[in-house]
């Protein structure tokens, strides 16, 4: 895709979801006064064309109601939305960086374990609904877990880590395995179905992180101090967030299973955060800070 049509695309994106509903006349006068603008208004043949190249690589539908103006067709689960923006975002930043390599040095990110290697491969599973073959190498086994026989029912993005979902066969269990730990893989010429009871968009929900529990969900009370509070409304820690403000301090409630992910996200926070409820969790949170303590013994 070429650089500036790439723009464009993001320019009339970007724009429609910030006023809402716009009509064509309005977008190209926005368009003529914008930095990415190029002096010309946008042409209704061309404009038709952007919606088509729109739709076909961020998956965005931009309707046009009676009264001539356009939207952004927000049908779709909350993932599909949150599918949609991550690809935005990410094509957005590569067009920054493409354009940054003389400034390379100053520009610093993390290194961070690789998926590029079998993501295709599995994305190819997936829609042809295969079975994938594949060499695992667990960080708590000394030896590689060789022939896995796996669904690949979806994948999911965590802490910078991809992983695909799905059922191992010889354990007829759902496993969550890590892209990066993959050492080989191919698509076998077996089929799969995907079961009508695994829904990719709600399976997480009671969950934080990538880990499972057959536990109930619980209703969890965190005291967070009101500097760690302000992080916590921008980046919520799980969709079922609510906040109830004091004059020093928010009271964080969710409801979620308990984890090891959960546990560990919580002790990164520090004396910042106090678990209120459930004991269950102030324990398991004791428990983790006693064997720290006892390292320093």
């Amino acid at each position: 895709m070429r650089k500036d049509l790439f723009n464009r695309y993001i320019w009339i994106v970007d724009t429609i979801q910030r006023y809402g509903k716009i009509t064509r006349r309005e977008l190209n006068e926005l368009w003529l006064k914008s930095v990415d603008g190029d002096g010309e208004p946008i042409p209704a043949r061309t404009f038709f064309h952007y919606r088509r190249a729109i739709e076909e690589n961020f998956q965005i539908d931009i309707e046009c109601n009676k009264a001539g103006e356009y939207y952004i067709d927000s049908k779709g689960t909350r993932q599909d939305q949150q599918f949609r923006n991550w690809l935005m975002d990410s094509y957005a930043m590569r067009g920054v960086l493409s354009d940054s390599s003389a400034i390379s040095d100053r520009i610093l990110v993390e290194d961070i374990p690789s998926a590029r290697r079998f993501m295709s491969s599995v994305m190819e599973a997936m829609k042809q609904s295969k079975k994938i073959v594949f060499t695992y190498q667990s960080y708590n086994r000394s030896l590689p877990d060789v022939g896995i026989v796996f669904h690949p029912y979806f994948v999911k993005l965590f802490k910078q880590r991809w992983y695909v979902i799905g059922l191992k066969e010889k354990d007829k269990a759902i496993k969550t395995y890590a892209l990066d730990r993959m050492t080989e893989m191919i698509i076998s010429e077996e089929s799969f179905q995907m079961p009508e009871s695994i829904d990719p968009s709600t399976f997480f929900d009671d969950y934080f992180g990538i880990t499972t529990s057959f536990g109930e969900v619980k209703r969890i009370s965190l005291q967070v101090n009101y500097k760690q509070a302000k992080y916590f409304r921008a980046l919520p820690l799980h969709q079922s967030q609510t906040e109830e403000l004091h004059d020093s301090y928010s009271i964080f409630s969710y409801r979620m299973k308990l984890t090891g992910d959960l546990v560990r996200e919580l002790m990164c926070y520090g004396s910042s955060i106090k678990v209120i409820q459930p004991q269950e969790l102030r324990l398991m949170i004791q428990e983790e800070l006693k064997k720290t303590l006892d390292q320093y013994d």
